[in-house]
């Protein structure tokens, strides 16, 4: 016992000072936001002395941010629903339905877990050139379900596959169409799972940055990653207000993900259980 309570507290004590690395940047951000330039300067690693709020409400009465955050919520949402919508319809079928290829294109979408966007990123750019989408948030919005696609099959495939084959049996036996079973019972059974998928792709479309800074030039269209670094260029020599800006840009995310830490989870730990 003795020695299990101590490897207890070792774990323990890991386990905290994972977490104060992870969030002491967050922190500092956050803080520093309430700081005054010639604070940050002459200690750079101090608490604010007295509390500045003037960074933050500067950014938040300003048209910049909320644009950016409404462009950044038209994006995530649109590349969410997308997501979904499309994957839990190729997921079914691959689910459920046994054809020649199936197996072949299941492993496709698993390799698309495997090509990283930088290695797509110029081709695809004149892609979106080609179909006259550059400059445009539907530019972003349809690579990004593309990229999201692999991820919402993989999760979704084995919560689809564990409905039991007596159900479908007995909706056909209740003349219930393959189309009726799909909407009456594949989709509440499968919710778990649509809403992990639907999570980490608002999360993921949210923080992306690479795919925005090759599509969009004009600042009307920046999405919040895009608008920190503008943001960040245009008061450089502001740090206290960069910080505000920054800070005021992380906490949607991180609000949205510890909201619903527990159902990615739960949705992640459905996933492998089928």
């Amino acid at each position: 016992m003795p020695g299990s309570k101590r490897d207890s507290v070792i774990v323990y004590a890991a386990a905290l000072t994972l977490i104060g690395f992870m969030l002491g940047p967050v922190l500092y951000i956050i803080t520093g936001g309430f700081r005054t330039n010639s604070q940050i300067t002459i200690d750079p690693a101090g608490l604010p002395d007295p509390w500045e709020f003037g960074n933050y409400t500067d950014v938040l009465t300003g048209d910049v941010f909320w644009r950016q955050v409404g462009n950044s919520a038209i994006v995530a949402i649109a590349t969410t629903v997308g997501v979904v919508v499309l994957g839990v319809m190729a997921s079914y079928v691959l689910a459920r339905y046994r054809f020649r290829g199936r197996a072949a294109m299941y492993a496709l979408f698993a390799a698309g877990l495997m090509f990283p966007a930088t290695v797509a990123i110029t081709p695809l750019y004149i892609l979106v050139k080609n179909l006259g989408l550059v400059n445009t948030l539907p530019g972003v919005i349809l690579p990004q379900i593309a990229f999201g696609l692999p991820t919402t099959i993989i999760i979704l495939v084995p919560f689809l596959q564990a409905i039991p084959k007596e159900i479908e049996e007995a909706a056909a036996i209740d003349r219930c169409s393959r189309l009726g079973f799909f909407w009456r019972m594949v989709l509440p059974l499968s919710v778990p799972g649509l809403i992990t998928t639907g999570i980490l792709a608002f999360i993921g479309s949210w923080n992306s940055y690479l795919l925005p800074l090759f599509i969009l030039n004009d600042q009307d269209t920046f999405t919040l990653p895009l608008g920190v670094q503008a943001f960040a260029s245009q008061y450089s020599v502001d740090t206290a207000k960069v910080l505000a800006f920054t800070s005021l840009s992380m906490i949607p995310a991180l609000i949205f993900f510890s909201l619903f830490e527990r159902r990615i989870v739960g949705g992640l730990t459905g996933a492998v259980k089928g």
